[in-house]
């Protein structure tokens, strides 16, 4: 989403790169230029001023630091600012209460119903909760059994609301039902509309009265921009808002909204919404997302995807392998897959210092995914015997298997060379890093590449 505003952000600094000191004149083009892409984004105008006012007054006041150069400098003052305008730190979801009750709500057509699956499987998987789900929307068209659908999908208790009940006895219901169920989360799907009106609003009032939330978050969809602000402050007028879920960040959105809604409304974005299935939920932390837009890489976002999808034992098993020259392509099947699992190596490579850089070199090139696709079909082809030992893969093994993955002889030849090429660099690199904690190190991820 915010892959153009950090381009154009980042060559704005560049024109600071060679001086010898940040002066007001050397930063105005800077700053002009900065101005021009967050208002180009979307982002309100008046956060556009406050924010531009802060790094020109930041940025003139800086003493100059030995070792540092005035373009790193200025790239860690507009840094602090964005990590400021977007929250400052990181808002918790209030799992406390037994059960905590949380109502989502929001316009149609901004994933309130698959946001809520997504907070239920969030809450069990992050917190060991036991969630359940609560369809109140009965207006919308299949909205209960899209509830019900993604509860069963994912092994989430949904209490059985009926199209034609009141959403305040669905909730007043529900109350009896989270009890016999020992249910410690309790989501509630409420209805939306098209646009902020009275007889919603009065609805949801209602509900708070029947069962008062901990949280009342709202569900904005990132491509709306700046309207999504607006809608924003009319929830948090009526309902006194506790937090933000923003959907579609995985979209072409502009990445106004989450530059604007926490400085004008107060309110803290607590979840990014990055795709459709039920796991592709974020936790919101302003200093990655800064550190993202400036392209600085986001580390520690990629070392937890690793370690939802990456069995330790798995990882020291390999490192393990690795160290003695024994890794087979067996095993590195094993890892591409679990690499697909993280979502495959281009969304990893956006988390990596220098991501758009690297993404401008690599354009004409094969995408990175598409290599990986050809590498696996490769190994499918191959038998076990060969995946376990290349050193057999004759002339005629390598034409079968060429046939069967639909590539050219060539193709296995290159793969096979840089494949025993990464083993002697891998087993090599591997036994230096025993004296600086070994193998299989928490946070390792054991690609071989």
């Amino acid at each position: 989403m915010f892959d153009s505003l950090s381009e154009k952000i980042l060559g704005s600094i560049k024109k600071i790169r060679g001086q010898s000191k940040i002066s007001a004149s050397n930063i105005e083009e800077a700053l002009r230029e900065i101005r021009m892409s967050l208002l180009e984004a979307d982002v309100n105008f008046k956060v556009v001023k406050v924010f531009i006012e802060r790094v020109k007054a930041k940025a003139l006041g800086q003493a100059v630091i030995a070792g540092v150069n005035p373009a790193q400098q200025f790239v860690k003052i507009v840094n602090d600012e964005l990590v400021a305008i977007l929250g400052g730190g990181t808002a918790e979801v209030n799992f406390r209460e037994k059960p905590a009750v949380l109502f989502m709500v929001g316009l149609q057509g901004a994933g309130k119903t698959t946001s809520s699956a997504k907070l239920a499987l969030f809450a069990r998987q992050k917190f060991g909760k036991k969630p359940g789900l609560v369809p109140a929307d009965v207006y919308r068209p299949a909205a209960i059994e899209q509830l019900q659908t993604l509860g069963k999908q994912n092994n989430i208790p949904v209490f059985p609301s009926q199209a034609g009940q009141k959403p305040e006895e669905i909730l007043f219901q529900a109350k009896k039902w989270a009890i016999d169920n020992m249910i410690e989360v309790l989501i509630v799907d409420t209805a939306g509309r098209l646009q902020i009106d009275d007889e919603l609003m009065n609805e949801l009032s209602r509900l708070k009265e029947v069962w008062a939330p901990q949280e009342i978050l709202l569900v904005a969809d990132a491509m709306l921009g700046q309207q999504s602000v607006n809608v924003a402050e009319g929830f948090h007028q009526k309902l006194g808002l506790t937090g933000l879920i923003l959907t579609k960040v995985d979209g072409d959105a502009r990445g106004g909204a989450a530059l604007s809604i926490r400085e004008v409304t107060g309110i803290p974005i607590k979840f990014l919404g990055v795709g459709e299935k039920v796991g592709n939920l974020e936790v919101f932390h302003p200093d990655r997302l800064a550190s993202r837009i400036l392209d600085m890489g986001d580390v520690l976002t990629l070392v937890e995807r690793a370690q939802e999808v990456m069995d330790e034992k798995t990882v020291m098993d390999s490192a393990k392998k690795m160290m003695k020259n024994k890794f087979t392509l067996e095993d590195f099947l094993g890892q591409l897959q679990m690499l697909k699992k993280m979502g495959g190596m281009e969304s990893m490579l956006k988390f990596l210092p220098g991501a758009g850089e690297l993404t401008k070199k690599m354009k004409g090139m094969a995408p990175p995914d598409d290599e990986i696709k050809k590498i696996e079909a490769i190994i499918h082809s191959m038998t076990f015997q060969e995946r376990k030992d290349p050193k057999v893969l004759n002339a005629s093994r390598r034409e079968r298997i060429a046939k069967g993955s639909g590539t050219q002889v060539s193709d296995i030849n290159k793969f096979v060379k840089q494949f025993e090429q990464s083993q002697k660099m891998m087993s090599g690199m591997m036994k230096m890093g025993m004296g600086r904690g070994g193998p299989g190190k928490k946070n390792g991820m054991g690609f071989p590449f």
